[in-house]
């Protein structure tokens, strides 16, 4: 089934408006990406809740229609 990588970053960007968002299919299945998302809501933040944030922008699909993540998340400069 999977997601596609704009899909994903649709859900994202709808959480978190002001994110910079780039994903990346890593395996051509739309099942496992990549994820890189900058935003202000970040700021401080500790990493695990920085996840969390992007994990709930995607309304549970984590394990089911999306099978994997690697996320990584950061504060703009």
């Amino acid at each position: 089934m999977g997601m596609t990588a704009t899909e994903i970053e649709t859900m994202i960007r709808a959480a978190l408006p002001d994110a910079d968002v780039t994903i990346t299919d890593l395996a051509g299945d739309n099942d496992h990406y990549a994820a890189h998302v900058v935003s202000a809501a970040f700021a401080g933040r500790p990493r695990v809740a920085q996840h969390k944030m992007v994990y709930e922008a995607l309304g549970g699909r984590m394990g089911g229609v999306l099978h994997a993540l690697q996320l990584t998340t950061a504060v703009p400069n």
